[in-house]
């Protein structure tokens, strides 16, 4: 669209999902506090554990559970028993998405995006394509396109991401809209559940 990236939403249409969510915030928050310690970190741990594995298998990776959950319990120091084999992979997207939620509050740079692109990717291989890691893209194989349908055959366009040369400025102008909240100035004056959603909308068509 001309106007990307001018987001636009029905703020009333999320109106009730967003309650749900802040209630159901409300009450982990309240039963969470209600436990010992021992089981707020593994609370923690489950949690983590899971966000590791989906945020892994959007990109096609299927990690081990048990490897992740290991990784986790010894960065955390929570005692689950025996911790299973350090596995590379496991542990750079354990150490991205443990930066991303334990500091959750620091600036969004892009040397921090460059650094948990390289945690993702240690072996600067994408399944078998080759990728250039901690870095801008270029489009010497074509434009970055979000698209759907199966390999091999007509697959439909949804999106076209700015070309490679714009990537620096455009990366810069979200990364100021990103850090307004999280440095405390809350100038968006958006639901952080909204924000976050933009966010990660915005990002998919940078990328």
């Amino acid at each position: 669209a001309n106007d990307w990236p001018a987001w636009r939403y029905d703020a009333a249409a999320l109106g009730e999902p967003l309650a749900e969510v802040s209630l159901a915030q409300g009450l982990l928050i309240g039963r969470l506090a209600d436990v010992g310690m021992a089981l707020r970190d593994q609370a923690s741990l489950a949690a983590l554990t899971e966000d590791v594995v989906k945020t892994s298998a959007i990109e096609g990776e299927l990690l081990n559970v048990d490897s992740v959950r290991s990784s986790i319990a010894r960065r955390l120091g929570v005692d689950i028993g025996a911790l299973g084999p350090v596995d590379r992979h496991v542990e750079g997207v354990v150490e991205m998405v443990l930066d991303a939620t334990t500091n959750c509050n620091a600036a969004i740079t892009r040397e921090r995006l460059f650094g948990w692109h390289a945690a993702l990717f240690p072996t600067g291989y994408s399944g078998l394509a080759r990728i250039n890691i901690g870095g801008w893209r270029d489009d010497a194989t074509g434009p970055m396109q979000v698209v759907s349908g199966p390999l091999g055959q007509r697959r439909r366009v949804h999106f076209e991401a700015p070309p490679a040369e714009r990537l620096e400025s455009e990366t810069g102008r979200f990364l100021a809209w990103a850090n307004n909240d999280t440095m405390g100035t809350n100038a968006s004056n958006q639901p952080p559940l909204i924000k976050a959603g933009l966010a990660h909308l915005w990002f998919v068509t940078l990328h």
